[in-house]
């Protein structure tokens, strides 16, 4: 028995089935892609060290313009992006804006990996329905023959088997494809969550200053000297004297 046969014996359930499987290994491929691209560990590890030191020297504004320069869209680089955008109204203003860039980046991380999940649920669940209807079409074999050969009941216990096999194939790929999708997931998502909880330390951090140099003391006879009163000059007139 061939892969075509054992489909024709399976009934129209196993046709949805393999729309499952194939609807699996496309999501699957596309999220190990996108999240690849999203992931750049190595990278984002070292923007988040640049980061810091600038923002230790020169400030939010030098910054925000080294995380333009690398050119990384890692949710780790958007969600300081957001924070040094607004660092120049405040803490809470940048702590704001990038609550609102980890919602974003959640999104677009764990999309489709909900999807898995709901098929790894129902994969079973038709498995299970091709099994009753299956075996519902060996009992009709029951009644309506008294001794119904073995060739008459195979085509009902065939669509039950395979149904339940198939069924549990499709709902263990995308059972394991959405666990290791979601671990990745995880990781990315926890580097996007320590540059938030950081950044505000960082900002926080004022750069220091030279500390001014005082005047050199003067020695107390020379401060003396200088601070002795002049003494006025007293003139005499002579007045005309009369005769």
């Amino acid at each position: 028995m061939n892969v075509l046969s054992l489909i024709q014996a399976a009934g129209p359930l196993l046709w949805v089935l393999l729309a499952l499987s194939i609807y699996t290994i496309y999501l699957t491929t596309l999220r190990v892609l996108e999240l690849s691209r999203l992931g750049q560990d190595s990278a984002s590890a070292a923007l988040i060290e640049r980061t810091r030191a600038v923002t230790a020297e020169s400030g939010g504004a030098a910054a925000l313009a080294e995380i333009d320069y690398s050119g990384l869209q890692t949710p780790t680089a958007n969600v300081l992006r957001a924070g040094l955008a607004r660092a120049d109204r405040g803490i809470d203003a940048a702590q704001a804006a990038m609550n609102g860039a980890i919602l974003q980046e959640d999104a677009r991380l764990y999309a489709g990996i909900s999807a898995l999940g709901t098929v790894a649920q129902i994969a079973p669940l038709i498995g299970l329905l091709g099994t009753v209807i299956g075996m519902v079409r060996s009992f009709i074999v029951f009644s309506q023959t008294t001794a119904p050969t073995p060739s008459q009941l195979a085509t009902g216990i065939s669509e039950a088997l395979i149904n339940t096999a198939g069924g549990l194939i499709v709902a263990i790929v995308a059972y394991v494809a959405r666990n290791a999708l979601r671990s990745r997931a995880d990781r990315i998502a926890a580097g996007a969550e320590r540059v938030r909880e950081e950044l505000p330390a960082w900002l926080s951090v004022v750069v220091p200053t030279a500390p001014v140099r005082a005047a050199p003391a003067r020695p107390a006879a020379q401060t003396n000297a200088q601070a002795a009163p002049i003494a006025p000059l007293e003139f005499t007139f002579e007045g005309s004297k009369t005769p």
